[in-house]
């Protein structure tokens, strides 16, 4: 069985923090930091393990942010790529990894509650994110304090370091997953423009992800703010940024928005037949569906077909609450014929509650809605 994804976040944290903010401040109380961090440690999930953290950390290091941020700042490992699991928390050469998203939680509440600190504050995030991300710790800032945080994320949209580049767009993206949703810009997200047209061709592919999944962000609240972008920055797009766009444009293909399929290619709807037939017809949670699906084209030409499926996951007390899965993405040639099938799990997800009842399933085809089928869901 997997370690779980919490236990990143350990004793071994709390540890190498201590050893390194004492390194960098011997009047560091490392014995009462790591008490307070390390109570009932084992027993929280991650978020809460990361503020527990912050909770000792804010209450050892010193009073004056000043002084503070600069202790931090000093404990740091040199400056590179943070790993890829977000480890490194035992390292010699200094602090990286998880421990960063309890160091800047501590530098967005000081900041918070004194905002005179937050110039010094923006200068200790440029240099936690080089160490793991400070895509939390912005959030609070850019919120109380829009107008002194856009012109520093347009000047890190050009930054030599990756990942401070990326911060621009991964901290200002207006529903950020564990992150404070930025309900302003969830309501008008033109103040990023700037940011996401200065970094969707960045070098590196990992600013680039960011950028599309910004936009995927926007798409959910303005799709024809999603729409207008496509029709602007797609026609002659190098592939990097085809790619990076496609991503961005995920959720409103599978929901069948009429403007972006046609950036697409992708709006003409099928000419020809589809069925669909979803196996066992009743079935548990954990088990496996199989959906067959049968395509019969009576074109004259190639058609371009991007199929998916969506599922009406029953409610507790009734409702339905719809999930579009994606499917397939194909060429159907003039006349032909073709079967696909696809294996669906039931199992348990911590993102999703399943209950006994009908469960529709449909077909989409470029957005249109082309065969039904079901099953039912049993005790």
């Amino acid at each position: 069985m997997a370690e779980p994804f919490k236990n990143l976040i350990n004793a071994g944290t709390v540890q190498s923090a201590a050893k390194h903010l004492r390194r960098a401040w011997p009047a560091f109380d490392s014995a009462r930091f790591a008490r307070r961090a390390n109570a009932g440690l084992d027993g929280l999930e991650m978020k809460a393990r990361a503020m527990q953290i912050a909770d000792a950390l804010d209450a050892e290091l010193p009073a004056n942010f000043g002084q503070a941020a600069s202790i931090i700042e000093a404990a740091l490992a040199p400056a590179g790529a943070p790993p890829a699991d977000g480890g490194g928390a035992n390292a010699a050469a200094g602090l990286r990894g998880w421990i960063v998203w309890s160091l800047g939680e501590v530098v967005a509440r000081r900041v918070v509650a004194r905002p005179a600190d937050l110039p010094r504050g923006l200068q200790c995030l440029h240099a936690l994110t080089q160490r793991f991300s400070a895509e939390f710790a912005i959030r609070p800032l850019l919120r109380d304090h829009p107008a002194a945080v856009w012109p520093v994320l347009r000047r890190w949209a050009e930054d030599p370091s990756a990942h401070v580049r990326r911060l621009a767009s991964e901290g200002s993206r207006p529903r950020l997953p564990w992150g404070l949703r930025l309900q302003a810009l969830v309501e008008d997200p033109s103040p990023a423009w700037p940011v996401l047209e200065a970094l969707q061709d960045d070098p590196d592919e990992v600013v680039r992800r960011s950028v599309a999944n910004h936009l995927n962000d926007i798409a959910k609240d303005h799709p024809e703010a999603l729409a207008d972008w496509l029709e602007r920055h797609l026609p002659g797009a190098p592939p990097e940024r085809v790619a990076l766009l496609r991503h961005a444009s995920r959720t409103l293909v599978k929901a069948g928005h009429p403007r972006v399929l046609a950036a697409w290619g992708l709006g003409q709807r099928l000419r020809g037949r589809a069925a669909l037939t979803v196996t066992p017809a009743r079935a548990r949670v954990g088990d496996e569906l199989l959906l067959a699906v049968t395509l019969e084209s009576s074109a004259r030409r190639a058609q371009t077909l991007v199929i998916d499926y969506a599922i009406q996951h029953a409610g507790a007390r009734g409702e339905r609450a719809p999930k579009v899965f994606k499917g397939w993405t194909l060429t159907l040639a003039p006349g032909e014929a073709r079967e696909l099938s696809r294996r669906h799990s039931l199992r348990p997800i911590t993102t999703r509650r399943y209950h006994p009842g009908a469960h529709p399933v449909s077909l989409r085809i470029n957005g249109e809605t082309v065969a039904e089928a079901g099953f039912e869901l049993l005790p």
